[in-house]
Formats: C-alpha cells, structure tokens, sequence
C-alpha cells in the first residue's frame, strides 16, 4: 500500500513541475502529451525509489508531505542537470540559453559540458554525505549547534540555486539582489517547515529546495502570466493559439497546490516531532 501512496505522490510531484514548465514555455514551443508526462513519468519513478531510501511513513500526512518536497527537488536536480549539460539543442530560440554557457557564451563541447556534469554531480553528491556525516554527529551527540542555525547549513540549496541563476542570468539580464536573496530566504523557511515534522537533516534539505522551486516557479508563473519566461524575453510568440489552451490546467496546478496545503494542515495536527 505505502508504494502506492509513494508513486502517486511522485507522480503529483512531477506532474506539478510538467504544470508550470508547460503553462509558462508552450506559447514559445508548442505542446506535446509526451513532453508534458516526462516530469510526471520521471517523479512517479522517484517516489517509490526516494520512499525507500529515506523511510517515510506515507500513511501520515507528515510522511506524504515530505516525501512529496524531497522527490519535487531530486525529479528537477535530474531535470535541469540533463537541459544544462547533456541535451545537444539548438540555443537560438532563447534569450537566455538553456545549455551549460559562460558569460553567455554557450559550450558547444559536450566533452566539456559532460565534465562538468560530472564535477557538478559529484559537488551535490559531496554536499550530500556532507549532511548525512553531520546528521550522524548530531545524533550522536558530537555537535551542539541550535537548532535554527542547523536550518542555515540545511537550507544551502537556496544558495546553490541563488549563485547558479546569477551565474545563469545576470551576465544577460544583469544582477537583481531581491531575485538573489530570494531562494535562500524562501529555502530557509521551508527547511524550518519540514523541521518540524522530522529531524532527518536530508529530508530537511532536500525538501527545502523542493518546496522553494515549487514557490518559486507558481509566483513567476502564474502571478505574471503575461510576462514571457525570461529565457524567452523579446523572442516571438510561434503559437499563440495556446495562451488559450493551457488555461484548463491552471485548475490542474491549483488542485494539486489544495491537496498539498490540506496535507500541510493535516501534517501540523497530527502527532509531530522534529528538529524544531
């Protein structure tokens, strides 16, 4: 039963993400049910696999929430790293390429860019046995550290997502110091969140990064619906037809967000115990 609750969580997770990428890019690319089951595919893939692994008890409202957080930030750390560094794509439809680029200037060697897919990879990777050692040291007693400044080194995916976009974005669109302060603060708040549901410091990580890109993305989104996404800034709209056609799956998105914040309600009054 719990791997079921744990696919369709993914599965919800993923489809949320598919939501957003296509309601904001299809006016520019156009619309296709593959494209748009890929994040769906892909976090009904990582639900069971990320329930596994971190042991969640899905029959709870805590367990479905975190698990829903952790598997959003694992399906876009896939996501994105195959759009930067793997996926050979024509650059010319953006405005800011999606493709690994320095300065704007885009890397066309894939040796390169597969290399630096690997240190990127291995970073997070590092990062992550990083939190587990100093999960294992709490535990055991090795570090004593309030707990609100545990959430800052918890809520370090912020920060990553604050220096990639600038590293991103600013060389074209130049530097905004409210959109580089945004992630961390948005992140420190979610990891707080999850920390009162668990003292698991990964799944605190994982679903302050989760919950920050899901934030994110639906004010970007759906609170300028007219403003084209910024990799697309000043580039023509080549199917117009679908600023009507994406409208039904904003009822879509909204429903899945009801869901989360009724499991959000739900989590805070059951019987809870956390970090916090």
């Amino acid at each position: 039963m719990q791997i079921l609750i744990a696919l369709i969580t993914g599965f919800l997770a993923g489809l949320h993400t598919s939501t957003w990428g296509m309601y904001k890019d299809s006016p520019h690319e156009g619309f296709s049910w593959g494209k748009y089951a890929r994040s769906a595919i892909i976090g009904a893939i990582y639900g069971p696999i990320v329930w596994k692994l971190t042991q969640l008890d899905v029959t709870t409202a805590q367990g479905i929430l975190l698990l829903w957080g952790a598997t959003y930030m694992i399906e876009r750390l896939t996501l994105e790293t195959w759009k930067t560094f793997l996926r050979s794509e024509d650059q010319s439809k953006y405005f800011i390429p999606m493709q690994l680029h320095v300065m704007g200037k885009v890397v066309e060697s894939k040796t390169a860019r597969y290399v630096a897919a690997f240190f990127y990879i291995g970073g997070i990777v590092l990062v992550g046995w990083g939190v587990v050692i100093f999960w294992q040291a709490w535990k055991a007693g090795n570090v004593s550290l309030n707990p609100y400044l545990i959430l800052i080194i918890l809520s370090i995916g912020g920060w990553v997502s604050a220096f990639g976009g600038a590293w991103k974005d600013a060389p074209i669109e130049g530097f905004e110091t409210f959109k580089f302060f945004r992630s961390p603060a948005i992140a420190y708040f979610f990891a707080w969140v999850s920390a009162n549901l668990t003292g698991n410091f990964v799944i605190i990580a994982m679903c302050s990064i989760g919950f920050t890109v899901a934030t994110i993305e639906t004010y970007k989104t759906f609170f300028f619906p007219s403003r084209p996404r910024g990799k697309f800034a000043g580039k023509p709209t080549l199917f117009p037809e679908m600023l009507k056609n994406r409208k039904p799956f904003a009822w879509l998105y909204t429903a899945i967000w009801v869901l989360i914040i009724i499991t959000t309600i739900l989590a805070f009054t059951e019987n809870h115990q956390g970090l916090v």
